[in-house]
């Protein structure tokens, strides 16, 4: 699995984010390319390598005409009249749609009334549209960041002096971990914040079992004592992790309802073993498997609906077949197996579907073990 990782260890926006796709590996002239296919006014994109503590990529835009004060409706008509592929078209305009929903909140309008003010500028739809390109370039299999920091202070903005994180940021980061940063500036733009929150399946420590590229994104303005920039890490990450409580004072018919919601939740298998615990108390530990973008809410799951007070986690590698359930004619009628196949399409083995047996087995009358055995003899 080839996973991002967005660093934003001091803070996020847009140029942020374009700087460290391109730092980390997009060709400049491959962004330049697909931003043309867009109506987005005339402007200059230039590439400075920063040098604010760590070397990285600062991209400035400098606009010479475009729209400045566009509606949110405007906007996504010239992004969906473009000829961008489908899957940038879409990711760019969830993001101005996450944006707009986030203003209309703030403001009290509807989303027809919208305005992008410093949102809307030309530099902030290259920041948007070319953070959809650079997913579309490098194929991720799957996104993830770090908490985002939060700051105090003030920002100037069309609508007068507002608080940092601004109204729209912050409603934009409800529900995403925060975590405060010492430094009494913005570093969190609302375009930063959409981007990567419509990116982002996850938020918390990385996922990234083996790291291949880093790449750091500055962003224009110098703030002392932090580099202004953001890290991208990509790489090969953890398929799964591997969760594990003990509890021993819960009704033990509630695991058949904690069990179902696990699996409803992403785990992909969950187990229950008797054990012992402190105080020679007879207990039972549950054991997940879920992929890792999955594990905030199992654990979550867990400590609502458990009597448990902790959870323990670790990221772990697992080899499976290839699977493939394919219908095989029987003297019993149709019967559906489970073929497992190696890595070069060899089939290794073939199993009948216990569900299926079970079904044919009461129709029929027939005992299951007996069923078991005869459809074991068909042929691969």
């Amino acid at each position: 699995m080839v996973i991002a990782y967005f660093d934003c260890y001091s803070g996020v926006a847009g140029d942020m984010v374009l700087g460290a796709l391109v730092d980390v590996g997009m060709p400049l002239k491959h962004l330049k390319e697909q931003l043309s296919k867009v109506n987005i006014g005339s402007y200059k994109i230039t590439k400075a390598k920063g040098r604010r503590m760590i070397k990285g990529t600062n991209l400035h835009v400098e606009v010479l005409a475009g729209p400045k004060n566009d509606t949110y409706s405007a906007l996504d008509k010239r992004i969906a009249s473009s000829k961008l592929s489908k899957g940038v078209r879409e990711l760019a305009r969830t993001t101005f749609e996450k944006l707009a929903h986030a203003e209309a909140r703030v403001h009290g309008v509807p989303l027809s009334k919208v305005h992008f003010h410093e949102v809307g500028a030309v530099d902030s739809i290259v920041d948007v549209v070319g953070a959809a390109i650079g997913v579309e370039y490098f194929k991720f299999d799957s996104i993830h960041s770090s908490p985002i920091p939060v700051t105090r202070g003030r920002v100037k903005t069309a609508h007068g002096l507002l608080p940092v994180p601004a109204p729209a940021t912050l409603e934009i980061l409800k529900g995403v971990p925060l975590e405060s940063a010492p430094v009494n500036e913005e570093i969190v733009t609302p375009t930063g914040a959409a981007i990567v929150t419509t990116l982002a399946e996850s938020f918390g420590e990385s996922p990234l079992q083996i790291v291949r590229k880093t790449g750091y994104g500055y962003g224009d303005k110098v703030i002392p004592g932090i580099p202004n920039a953001l890290r991208i890490m990509i790489g090969d990450g953890f398929p799964v992790v591997a969760i594990q409580t003990n509890i021993d004072d819960m009704n033990p018919q509630i695991f058949d309802h904690v069990i179902d919601k696990l699996f409803k939740a992403g785990a992909v298998d969950v187990d229950l073993v008797p054990c012992q615990m402190k105080k020679n108390r007879p207990a039972v530990k549950l054991s997940i498997l879920s992929p890792w973008n999955h594990k905030d809410n199992i654990i979550d799951l867990l400590l609502k609906e458990t009597t448990t007070f902790g959870v323990r986690y670790w990221p772990v590698d697992r080899k499976v077949l290839t699977r493939k359930v394919v219908q095989k004619k029987t003297k019993y009628g149709g019967i559906a197996f489970k073929v497992g196949y190696d890595h070069d399409g060899k089939q290794i083995k073939m199993v009948p579907e216990y569900e299926d047996l079970k079904r044919v087995a009461r129709k029929r009358n027939v005992p299951l073990l007996e069923l078991y055995r005869d459809v074991l003899v068909i042929k691969k």
